[in-house]
């Protein structure tokens, strides 16, 4: 008799571990298709006290994208979001060279923070609500948007690129602003930035539309072009951190030191020093 019965709990033992085994996977199914929408199971990012006694701030950046993250010709990083990262951490720490950087591919800027690999990412990220679900955002740091750049100096404004042929980005949000702006345009897509620099030097195109904080480091690296002086969207570039009320001073924190700096003039001062103003 207590054989069977030993029996009878082995298998709803088992039945129960089979349950629990499918219900997991179905998450992780889940959590694999719609990673960038899905809010993780949990978070291992650090907190403010966490972070003040590690004693370094662990922040997410480009390395090249000029000029807000790229390196100089010896490797060091530079650009104005280098500079906010490291006056943030010596803001939050109380000391220069506490920032560890960990550069950063635009598909992974909001990943490495949900899955507690940074602390932060200062990564031009522009805030939207569809990222709002799953990461919390400071105030902006920088004002970002839709630009244009030509080498062409017959061009001056938007009545010269009616029925003209502009050089875009493929999938990016930037396709949308032009079909708006611009409905006569005709519109090539590219791949890359070298794809459209050469479209632009053969004449197959007559502008390139793209981020103006992108276009400000093209034309300070190829001084033959320019940037058109209009913008077609505004964008807020903002500070990623992880989503919770455990992340509240943190943020709190990131605010108020933004909103100092910019009534003190500094990011307005490093802005214009690398060409974003």
């Amino acid at each position: 008799m207590l054989l069977k019965q030993n029996r009878v709990v082995d298998r709803l033992t088992l039945l129960m571990n089979r349950k629990r085994q499918s219900v997991l996977l179905k998450i992780i199914g889940l959590w694999t298709l719609g990673a960038q929408f899905t809010v993780p199971l949990c978070s291992l990012a650090a907190d403010l006290e966490t972070i003040a006694h590690r004693g370094q701030l662990i922040v997410a950046v480009k390395d090249s994208l000029r000029p807000l993250g790229f390196r100089d010709a010896k490797g060091n990083l530079q650009g104005l979001e280098i500079d906010i990262a490291e006056r943030l951490a010596q803001e939050l720490l109380g000391k220069s060279g506490s920032v560890v950087f960990k550069p950063v591919s635009n598909r992974d800027r909001l990943a490495v923070v949900m899955n507690g690999q940074v602390d932060l990412t200062i990564a031009s990220v522009t805030a939207t609500t569809s990222r709002s679900r799953i990461v919390s955002f400071s105030a902006p740091y920088y004002l970002d948007g839709t630009a244009l750049i030509t080498n062409i100096s017959a061009i001056q404004g938007l009545t010269d690129l009616t029925n003209r042929t502009i050089a875009v980005l493929n999938d990016s949000s930037t396709i949308a602003t032009l079909r708006y702006r611009l409905p006569q345009a005709k519109l090539i897509g590219v791949n890359s930035y070298i794809e459209a620099k050469a479209l632009l030097e053969s004449g197959k195109a007559i502008a390139f539309a793209s981020d103006t904080s992108v276009l400000s480091g093209w034309v300070q690296e190829f001084p033959t072009y320019r940037l058109l002086p209009l913008r077609l969207s505004t964008e807020p570039l903002c500070v990623v951190l992880p989503k919770g009320v455990q992340y509240d001073e943190l943020r709190r924190r990131i605010d108020r030191a933004l909103d100092r700096w910019k009534a003190e003039g500094w990011l307005q001062q490093r802005a214009i020093y690398w060409g974003l103003l």
